[in-house]
């Protein structure tokens, strides 16, 4: 989920002067320098000069700067701050780089490098607005809002242009109540740019938690009348909608943001509310933890008082007694995405999934729902049919096998029917990791997503890239998921699952069904010996790891006890007994 509204001003080399010197028409140094050059232009510019290394100084700092606003707009902010923290060593005074680093950190979840960069900044130069603002967005998130108030104060008095400093001011204004302050700040940012979308949508919240609900309707459907597809502003909207009661009204725009975009944060929180108030609890609940769960480090302002109002939700409406439901009623959800549309087709994906849905059986789970070849729509119904069987059983296990990658920090799931013109479409095509983590969230005791999906590029020719990729050569993103859930993946992140040849399962898919047999060999345990026979398998070319633990004061066993006697009566008729086979390294 790339989930960006604008509240930092990351792209700051057309609004600062990063320049070092006046430029010089008609070479690269020239465009490199003018930060009035068009942007692709003046990163082109600047490349040319890096590459071919013939800038020193103060105009490679300039020009490693643009390198470096140029990755965060990539979102890929580790090779943003290696390029900053370069330019910073070629000049320590050019404040605007150092604000630069602050905001790549920020973006990362390192808030307090972050704050060290911007108080570096307005160290070196007091009268810089930029980083007051950006300063007090931080504070502004963590809910320090006078703080806040007080960054902001500074940051349009220092920068009187600069649009963000009125907007975001006006925000902090509102959640302070001070709602005359707040309009008039968003004047003050229409003199700036009457036509900057994230007035109008805000402002609408301001007149909403002033209850002046035609006033905010009329900001919010204006916005969405010119832009029908601007799901901040429907979101907005739907926030109003619930202030004012009118719980079927929000209903709608947040089912409206939902159908373009089931991964949507906002919409899930809003709709917990309407369906809590509704009576619906486990409807509630399964949207709450739609909203919950994060694997990314940072969230935007509106985002992160989303997960946090769905995070407090959640809690209040989960039974603390859960734990038991009953003879260990274990259910399963196998996946395999194969028969892509638009791209090529995959062979090994049904084919192990079927392999894990018997063994899963064998072993005596009482659900085992095999769903094939989904589509994005099909995709996300079965996820919400499995989260409420999730709430019934102690086990909830999740089998993906099929395309698979990380865009912009965010890992998804692809769909069969999935299409991207660009990698920001993935936001609205695929299915993020943490829809999947929250279909299982419901389970009393372990929750278990299993990932095969490290596998090819398949949009790559065809996809604009506009955003950090990583698909098959560097798999899934790490990732830290929440206490008492296990992810495992089939090949360690920034590495690559293996396919067999000639019809066979998939190594990691052979492994499992194997070693998830062997009797009283605990969960934790179990996935290192996983680990450790595809490792062997595959001539160390595919690494499975695991991240998260289950709750640590029990043990899980996928066969023990009554489980052994009964998987040996299977087993003695020959039900998939056979050693993983040695897989020279190749993709499909």
């Amino acid at each position: 989920m790339l989930r960006v509204v604008a509240l930092t001003f990351v792209i700051l080399v057309s609004g600062a002067a990063i320049a070092a010197a006046e430029p010089q028409a008609g070479d690269d140094l020239a465009t490199c320098r003018d930060r009035q050059a068009e942007t692709q232009a003046r990163a082109t510019a600047c490349d040319n000069l890096l590459n071919a290394d013939r800038v020193t100084g103060k105009d490679k700092a300039v020009a490693l700067g643009v390198r470096g606003n140029t990755l965060i707009g990539k979102h890929d902010y580790d090779h943003a701050i290696e390029v900053l923290s370069s330019a910073i060593e070629a000049d320590p005074d050019n404040v605007v780089i150092v604000n630069l680093r602050g905001v790549a950190y920020e973006r990362k979840g390192q808030d307090d490098l972050a704050l060290a960069d911007y108080n570096l900044a307005i160290r070196k130069r007091a009268t810089y607005g930029v980083p007051y603002s950006n300063r007090g967005t931080i504070q502004l998130r963590k809910g320090a809002l006078q703080s806040a108030l007080d960054d902001l104060n500074l940051a349009v008095k220092y920068a009187p242009k600069f649009l963000f400093g009125w907007t975001n001011r006006a925000r902090v204004r509102t959640l302070m109540k001070d709602y005359d302050g707040a309009l008039s700040d968003f004047a003050e940012a229409e003199k700036i740019d009457p036509a900057a979308p994230q007035i109008a949508s805000n402002r609408c919240v301001t007149y909403g938690l002033m209850g002046k609900y035609d006033q905010a309707f009329a900001d919010c459907n204006a916005l969405i009348q010119k832009q029908p597809k601007n799901l901040y502003a429907i979101d907005n909207r739907g926030d109003v909608y619930l202030m004012k009661g009118d719980i079927d009204a929000a209903l709608k725009d947040y089912n409206t943001v939902l159908a373009a975009n089931p991964n949507n944060v906002r919409a899930h929180s809003g709709r917990g509310q309407v369906f809590e108030q509704k009576h619906d609890l486990a409807q509630a609940r399964a949207d709450y933890r739609s909203a919950a769960y994060a694997l990314t480090p940072f969230d935007e302002l509106d985002v992160a008082r989303a997960r946090a109002k769905a995070q407090e939700r959640l809690a209040a409406l989960t039974p603390q007694t859960a734990g038991t439901v009953g003879n260990s009623r274990r259910i399963a959800l196998v996946i395999g995405n194969g028969a892509y549309k638009n791209v090529h087709v995959l062979d090994n994906p049904p084919r192990d999934s079927r392999l894990i849905a018997t063994v899963l059986r064998d072993i005596g789970f009482q659900s085992v729902t095999v769903a094939n070849d989904l589509t994005r729509d099909k995709f996300f119904e079965t996820l919400r049919a499995f989260a409420a069987e999730a709430e019934k059983a102690d086990w909830a296990v999740v089998y993906y096998a099929g395309h698979g990658f990380e865009i912009g920090g965010v890992n998804y799931l692809v769909p069969i029917d999935t299409r991207l013109a660009a990698d920001k479409d993935a936001e609205t095509e695929a299915v993020a990791l943490e829809q999947v983590i929250a279909a299982a969230g419901g389970a009393h005791k372990l929750r278990l997503v299993i990932l095969d999906a490290c596998r090819d590029n398949p949009f790559a020719p065809t996809m604009q890239r506009t955003l950090s990729l990583q698909l098959v050569d560097k798999g899934f993103s790490n990732i830290e998921p929440g206490a008492g859930f296990m992810v495992v993946y089939a090949a360690k992140h920034g590495e690559t699952a293996i396919d067999s040849d000639g019809g066979a399962d998939s190594p990691f898919a052979t492994a499992l069904a194997r070693d998830i047999k062997e009797p009283r060999v605990e969960v934790r345990k179990l996935f290192d010996i996983v680990r450790d026979d595809v490792w062997s398998a595959t001539k160390h070319a595919q690494q499975p790891f695991t991240y998260g633990s289950p709750p640590g004061r029990d043990d899980f066993y996928f066969v023990g006890g009554s489980e052994v006697s009964m998987l040996g009566r299977r087993v003695s008729k020959g039900a998939l007994l056979r050693a993983v086979p040695t897989i020279s390294p190749q993709t499909q």
